[in-house]
């Protein structure tokens, strides 16, 4: 089950978010996006 959460992120990274959006293919949204990436982190510390 999927909940919704808040965060606060640098601008910078609200910019790359907002540029990584217009690729309709890979991301649906925001929260897709924040967590595919958050998908990868868990995957890399894995490692």
């Amino acid at each position: 089950m999927k909940k919704p959460i808040s965060a606060t992120i640098d601008e910078d990274l609200i910019d790359w978010i907002r540029k990584e959006l217009q690729n309709k293919e890979r991301y649906r949204n925001k929260s897709h996006l924040i967590e595919v990436a958050l998908h990868q982190l868990k995957k890399e510390a894995k490692k």
